[in-house]
């Protein structure tokens, strides 16, 4: 009770009693006050809040496959589509000028916030490592925390603690523990409902993502691509959390693609699915990413393409069935992975009317894909420094340099951390560019064989900076009606943040800069038009609502989730 904050409009005591007593047909609750004991019926499902307090959440069906997001923000990306634009255009290049900071929330016990926030009715939430938030929108102030413990012995970007972000189907929010445990928790008071270890048999695995809700499932993947674990998609019945379908991205001995993975390494293999995918209702059909294979830097323990590895998979969600792959970068030696979030865009191309599915690709090329089927549409490069790959040829595979990791080191380019990340991209329905942040970097990659080792990363070696090579990051804006980069607007820094981006119907794009600021510009031509100097290096990536009519941006910058509106 500690953790339940005063609301506007509402008494400490009546944010308690509600918040106490929303939370499920549990029967009679005796909830001890102060002293005082009062009795709590089981709130009925869409029990309104004391006065000022916001509706209660119950995300249907038909809020899932709304797009583009307005007022409620329901998914990682706004909707299913990847998309990251939001319909509000309150704030616009005519009163930007205006747009000052709301309200700051601070997530205690985490360095860096990589989430973004999810906003239902007006009720905001995050996470920072294990812990859960319901934040009032309007103020920031803390309605519930629901805390899981922090889990000792991960290793890699799991021990890091990162999560980012939750899922919301009905009156339940679904949060990715640090351990690969899947928790469900009452949307209304924090209480948790049930939680599921998904990947318990390798300690290797982990997880950072935020979940995907598709129909009723929950959706999810693991980190530890790097670490020697086997990848794969799960989906679980979002009632019951009993598992409904789990599809391998390594296949077994004898399954299409197990020719690169002899013997018992198709257990290491990788493939992870650390971050959530997108989907398209109509065509029923799951478009998630996949991470590098392993061991990273050693190809010649896994010979071939290395499937299903560095791909976007489409998948059925009633059944987790593949419908089609494509892999971006066959034979991985770069750590190139393709979990970069896949844009599904319905738009005229080359003279066609196609369903497109649009991506940045770490390896430093953004596709355009026939999402129906998976066919080949184009490849163009957008960094500058960029060395393992000649061009990509007709059919949507790497014309190769040569270039691979030795004892000695080689340059390649990009480098360890790609040519973009999981950092989010957008697009506006109205400019028809795609906008995301690049990195143009270089690095020296070494190759050592190594056994792998439960407990430790199964990398054969890794990548070092080049003292003498700067690195730079770029927000970069394609065009889809030309084929080609439209503008780029560099950064001033050491080419080190992981913020993402966000268009609007305003005629804006947010995103947080290079310089630990929350920025925008005018979304047809680049200008720089706005900037809030957060004091913090940038993980996340923006998310736009609005409650009451007024719009709002939001950011999480360090450990703390900034809140824009104007006057």
């Amino acid at each position: 009770m500690r953790n339940l904050s005063r609301r506007d409009g509402a008494s400490s005591l009546e944010v308690v009693v509600w918040a106490l007593c929303s939370g499920g047909s549990r029967g009679v609750r005796w909830v001890a006050l102060t002293g005082v004991v009062f009795a709590c019926l089981a709130a009925r499902a869409g029990t309104d809040p004391p006065a000022g307090m916001s509706t209660a959440i119950n995300v249907r069906a038909e809020d899932l496959v709304s797009q583009p997001p307005a007022a409620n923000w329901i998914s990682y990306n706004g909707d299913y589509s990847g998309r990251r634009y939001s319909s509000l255009a309150e704030i616009n290049p005519g009163n930007l000028a205006g747009l000052r900071t709301e309200w700051v929330f601070h997530a205690r016990d985490s360095k860096r916030l990589e989430v973004t926030p999810l906003v239902v009715n007006g009720m905001m939430l995050v996470t920072a490592a294990n812990d859960a938030f319901a934040l009032d929108a309007r103020t920031g102030r803390m309605v519930w925390h629901h805390s899981w413990p922090i889990s000792e012995g991960l290793i890699d970007d799991a021990s890091g603690h990162i999560n980012r972000g939750v899922a919301v189907w009905r009156d339940r929010v679904y949060m990715e523990a640090d351990n690969a445990h899947l928790l469900c928790m009452d949307a209304r008071s924090g209480n948790l409902i049930w939680d599921v270890p998904y990947a318990d048999w390798n300690k290797n695995y982990g997880a950072t993502s935020a979940p995907l809700a598709v129909k009723d499932k929950i959706l999810v993947g693991t980190s530890g691509g790097d670490d020697g674990v086997r990848g794969f998609v799960a989906a679980y019945d979002a009632l019951t959390g009993k598992l409904a379908w789990r599809f391998w991205t390594i296949p077994a001995p004898g399954e299409f693609g197990s020719e690169s993975w002899p013997g018992k390494l198709y257990l290491h293999g990788g493939g992870t699915t650390w971050m959530p995918g997108t989907y398209d209702p109509q065509l029923n059909t799951i478009y998630w990413g996949t991470s590098n294979p392993a061991p990273d830097f050693e190809g010649g323990v896994r010979p071939g393409d290395d499937l299903y590895t560095d791909c976007v998979l489409a998948l059925d969600p009633d059944t987790g069935k593949l419908k089609w792959y494509f892999q971006f970068t066959p034979h991985d030696l770069f750590d190139f992975d393709a979990v970069e979030t896949p844009i599904l865009i319905d738009a005229v191309y080359q003279g066609e009317a196609r369903k497109l599915l649009v991506e940045a690709n770490r390896n430093g090329y953004v596709y355009v894909l026939d999402r129906t089927d998976g066919k080949f549409l184009s490849a163009t490069r957008f960094v500058e420094k960029l060395n393992w790959a000649k061009e990509i040829d007709s059919h949507g595979r790497p014309v190769r340099t040569g270039v691979e990791p030795t004892a000695d080191g080689t340059r390649i380019c990009p480098g360890f951390a790609g040519a973009t990340n999981w950092f989010a991209p957008s697009y506006s329905e109205s400019t028809r560019l795609v906008y995301f942040m690049a990195l143009e970097a270089c690095e020296n990659f070494f190759f050592k064989p190594q056994p792998f080792q439960e407990g430790q990363g199964y990398y054969s070696t890794g990548a070092k900076r080049i003292p003498s090579e700067g690195s730079q990051k770029v927000l970069v804006a394609f065009s889809l009606d030309t084929g080609s980069i439209a503008w780029k607007y560099p950064q001033a820094g050491g080419g080190r943040s992981s913020a993402g981006t966000m268009a609007t119907a305003g005629g804006l794009v947010f995103f947080g800069d290079d310089a630990g600021s929350f920025e925008a510009v005018e979304a047809q031509s680049g200008k720089a038009l706005w900037h809030f100097n957060t004091g913090q290096d940038i993980s996340a990536s923006p998310m736009s609502y609005a409650v009451g009519g007024r719009q709002y941006v939001a950011i999480a910058a360090g450990s703390d989730v900034f809140s824009f509106a104007l006057p």
